[in-house]
């Protein structure tokens, strides 16, 4: 019990601001959980559409794609679903292309909702961190001014000791925000990429099926 009595007396000896600094890391903490389960869960079903619905495309039957976008949820779906209502209507490559740029448009910020806010906390945590340390060093060094000379040197060594705490969480809270952000970063941008080359491949499939006379239904 002598780590978890140690991580106690570290918390308590911080005083209050260590409370608000723990409630900015849990936020935090807990936006980025539920967005990387989201995009993680997003991520497979774009994966498991794509893999089905390519060979009907394909093979030209766009009538079976368009059925089966209709009725899915994901991002490749809400995608494709614009371009293929216009690929059943018009051939010109340009018009299907601004269906699904208007399309992509409406995705990127619904992947990207809400990760900019963990690195909002991490930079809050820190900060919390430094002012616990400064309001801890002012009420620490005015004490002192009313000590005997004695007791001065031990009661501002003890006091600044507990200041640094407050700084010392703030790190330990923003650190792994920081981290967290980067790589969910790194995730929406790879479900962005993924989406850009279907699209292009769906483009490709389209043209391609209209040269050589393939029914557009």
């Amino acid at each position: 019990m002598g780590f978890i009595d140690g991580i106690v007396s570290f918390f308590i000896d911080g005083g209050f601001w260590m409370y608000p600094i723990l409630l900015a890391g849990s936020v935090g903490l807990t936006i980025g959980i539920e967005r990387y389960f989201k995009l993680s869960k997003e991520e497979r079903a774009n994966r498991k559409l794509w893999d089905q619905l390519h060979p009907l495309m394909v093979a030209g039957d766009f009538d079976a794609a368009r059925a089966m976008v209709a009725n899915d949820k994901s991002s490749v779906s809400r995608l494709l679903e614009a371009g293929l209502e216009r690929q059943g209507t018009v051939r010109r490559r340009d018009d299907i292309e601004i269906a699904m740029e208007e399309g992509m448009m409406e995705i990127i910020p619904q992947l990207e909702k809400r990760i900019s806010y963990i690195a909002l906390y991490a930079n809050l945590s820190t900060l919390l961190g430094l002012l616990g340390t400064i309001v801890g060093l002012i009420v620490a060094f005015a004490a002192v001014a009313h000590a005997s000379p004695a007791e001065k040197a031990e009661l501002l060594s003890a006091s600044i000791s507990v200041a640094m705490n407050t700084t010392a969480f703030g790190l330990i809270s923003a650190i792994p925000l920081l981290i967290i952000h980067s790589y969910l970063n790194s995730k929406a941008g790879s479900i962005v990429d993924s989406l850009e080359m279907i699209s292009v491949k769906t483009l490709n499939i389209i043209s391609a099926s209209a040269r050589k006379g393939t029914p557009s239904q």
